[in-house]
């Protein structure tokens, strides 16, 4: 109750600050309030070098960190694209299904600007980015590896070592499963995606089409910018899947399952809405496949409004102005 009068109280406020600067301050000039541009670094990344990102790209990749080597963390992250079609950092799936055909129980999320995000996980489970990256590696259920130790062993016999120790010549056992972990965060933090949403933010108000600029305004005034705000437009609380109107999955408790604790039940971390367009299926369980619903289903469960079908195709119109340019190659 308590997170439903906030969130009422907030797109008061952001209503009645739209509507009194909406006469006299231009589309960008409102925007700026709700959102930033992505920034050029992640945090964390002060000891980061060209050899341990490298090493942290190479691991990415790697069929070995899985039980029976099928699967990489780019099997469900996949970075892989065109210049016309850029890797989502998603497998488009529902849930995923690990090395050992298990299916997953929670979408995917991805990969592309996850250091920036407050938490890992839709829980929260992890705080950074390597906390997060030991959690598929060793889960029965995803990569499979039945140990640390295995996964050091199978890096060792496979060459890896002369990689490791360039990346970190001040270690004297510089192969372990931190420097694994911290690898992969190392690379994961040059995944920072550009889009012409950013271009609009910094001042190239061509950038964005009338059509786009619509569908900004239409997102603002809508309430959406109460949870999904700031560089990411998202990514940075937590909040109760079902705000006003009861969302459908209640088998999935979300944080409560985590913590133990009711007064979590159906709390997931807000996604970021960067990259939204290539990242679908929607939503912690992947119930729905088309963007356009899925903002429909947005602002009925966590606003409590319905969005007329003009409102939808702005609103959609603009978010495909987040997706990403940046291509990863191997």
């Amino acid at each position: 109750m308590k997170h439903t009068i906030f969130c009422l109280l907030t797109l008061l406020f952001i209503c009645d600050s739209v509507q009194a600067d909406a006469t006299e301050n231009s589309i960008h000039a409102i925007a700026i309030k709700f959102f930033k541009p992505l920034p050029n670094k992640m945090p964390g990344g002060e000891n980061d070098n060209d050899d341990k990102i490298a090493l942290g790209k190479r691991l990415y990749f790697d069929n070995q960190l899985s039980i029976n080597n099928t699967q990489s963390c780019n099997s469900c992250h996949n970075l892989l694209g065109t210049d016309e079609n850029p890797g989502s950092g998603t497998d488009n799936l529902a849930v995923s299904f690990g090395a050992l055909g298990s299916a997953g129980t929670r979408n995917s999320p991805t990969t592309w600007n996850a250091g920036l995000q407050f938490t890992q996980f839709w829980d929260g489970r992890a705080n950074t980015l390597i906390e997060q990256a030991k959690f598929p590696i060793l889960n029965p259920i995803e990569m499979a590896l039945p140990s640390k130790e295995e996964a050091i062993t199978r890096l060792t016999n496979t060459g890896y070592l002369a990689l490791f120790i360039k990346a970190y010549p001040d270690e004297a056992s510089p192969l372990n499963f931190h420097n694994i972990l911290d690898a992969l965060a190392a690379f994961q933090r040059t995944l920072i995606s550009e889009d012409r949403f950013d271009l609009f933010l910094n001042g190239e108000t061509n950038a964005l089409s009338e059509k786009e600029k619509q569908g900004v305004m239409t997102f603002i005034t809508a309430g959406c910018v109460a949870c999904h705000n700031g560089p990411l437009l998202g990514g940075q609380m937590f909040t109760k899947m079902g705000v006003v109107n009861p969302y459908p999955n209640k088998i999935d408790r979300g944080r409560a399952h985590l913590t133990m604790s009711s007064a979590d039940d159906f709390q997931f971390k807000v996604p970021s809405l960067r990259n939204v367009s290539k990242t679908a299926p929607y939503f912690h369980d992947g119930a729905e496949t088309s963007l356009e619903q899925a903002v429909k289903d947005t602002g009925f469960h966590q606003l409590g409004i319905t969005l007329s079908d003009k409102e939808v195709e702005d609103i959609t119109s603009f978010l495909k102005t987040l997706d990403n340019i940046k291509v990863v190659t191997r």
